[in-house]
């Protein structure tokens, strides 16, 4: 794929289709790596985005309760002393 640099203000700048906005999931910032003659541009991904909302819309429905008891009913402490 061939495209122009433009001009932006004093810089220069890469438009991008949203195609490939859409494809490789480009929002708002990209890193851009120079390796080896080249210049890679990726995406900024944001892992555990919007979490904490999830987390307390899962407190408010209950549903953050423990699967399995921490403590079994049959357990010996005193063999650990």
């Amino acid at each position: 794929m061939e495209t122009a640099i433009i001009k932006i203000g004093n810089s220069k700048g890469l438009r991008l289709s949203k195609t490939i906005l859409d494809k490789y999931n480009i929002k708002d910032k990209v890193e851009i790596i120079l390796e080896m003659g080249r210049i890679i541009i990726k995406p900024i991904e944001t892992p555990r985005q919007n979490w904490e909302a999830a987390f307390e819309k899962m407190s408010r429905e209950g549903d953050d309760k423990m699967l399995i008891d921490d403590v079994f009913n049959d357990e010996n402490f005193e063999e650990w002393n």
